[in-house]
């Protein structure tokens, strides 16, 4: 409740100094006598103040009601805030250069049209800036990707953290954080993994023919790994693929399913994979049970 009425008092404040912000440019010819040299910088200052101002309690009001009907809290953000955010940059960003302009007494349009070739130049120096504003912007206000959701794009794997108004930010598995420009994700084939019932944890790795006896002894003691997690992976969705035989090794890939789209449990059960398939290939000789289909394993420290 505090929140919403300090909220709602921030609003109020900023209403009534535009209210007072145009009331003075109402009375502007009655305050030329006492400005006299500063009476255009200050009516310019006014409008550019009033705007902002207007704008930004525009946007206010915009993602309290759309928080309001989606039930999310007031400090979480997803695609539509973000954008609205990005819309209230850009209205600052061409306001503040029409002000400035208007600073020096020129009009922003005949100063455009009779700079035309040094603004194509412009243009095509900062053409890529441009397609990172507009697609950050598509991205924003569509569906196919938001906050939290683990994709790939490109070489990159991981989840979006934040969409900016022209790079995106994405959290990868070992926890870097990568930003990319938002073209690329207009650019580039996206594969959602947060869109399935599902999440697909594939894992390519090579072996020597040497420590490879019996392809069914490893699927065996990865799916006896696998059993420990009963509450999120499906033993049975294991697969053992052989992609590649090489001379001297074996191009091996392996696929699970996971009922949870959690991080952190998918890199536990990634670790203990692969721990348990070095800990095999160290000590061979070790003796897994045969495993069918949902058979409890026995008694193992996780």
């Amino acid at each position: 409740m505090f929140s919403f009425r300090s909220r709602i008092l921030a609003i109020a404040s900023k209403a009534v100094f535009v209210l007072v912000l145009l009331y003075l440019l109402s009375i502007r010819y009655l305050l030329f006598e006492y400005l006299q040299v500063y009476y255009s910088v200050t009516i310019i200052t006014i409008k550019f103040v009033s705007f902002i101002i207007a704008v930004d309690i525009l946007n206010d009001l915009l993602k309290y009601f759309y928080r309001r009907r989606i039930g999310l809290a007031s400090h979480q953000h997803d695609n539509i805030t973000l954008g609205l955010n990005n819309m209230y940059l850009l209205l600052v960003l061409g306001s503040s250069v029409v002000t400035i302009t208007a600073y020096f007494g020129l009009n922003p349009k005949e100063l455009f049209t009779s700079l035309s070739i040094v603004a194509a130049a412009i243009a095509i120096i900062s053409r890529d800036y441009i397609m990172d504003i507009v697609s950050g912007m598509f991205i924003a206000f569509s569906r196919d990707v938001v906050i939290d959701d683990y994709i790939k794009i490109g070489e990159h794997t991981g989840k979006i953290v934040h969409i900016g108004i022209n790079k995106t930010a994405m959290l990868n598995d070992d926890d870097d954080l990568i930003y990319l420009p938002n073209h690329k994700f207009i650019m580039h084939e996206i594969t959602n993994y947060s869109r399935r019932a599902v999440r697909r944890t594939i894992m390519d790795y090579e072996v020597k023919l040497e420590h490879v006896r019996s392809l069914e002894k490893w699927e065996n003691h990865i799916r006896h790994i696998l059993l420990r997690y009963p509450a999120y992976v499906d033993p049975d969705s294991l697969k053992l693929k052989v992609l590649h035989i090489y001379k001297e090794h074996l191009h091996l890939k392996i696929q699970y399913d996971l009922s949870v789209a959690d991080r952190k449990i998918e890199k536990e059960i990634r670790k203990e994979v692969l721990r348990g398939m070095v800990g095999f290939i160290a000590t061979p000789e070790i003796s897994i049970p045969h495993i069918t289909g949902s058979t409890p394993p026995p008694q193992m420290p996780i």
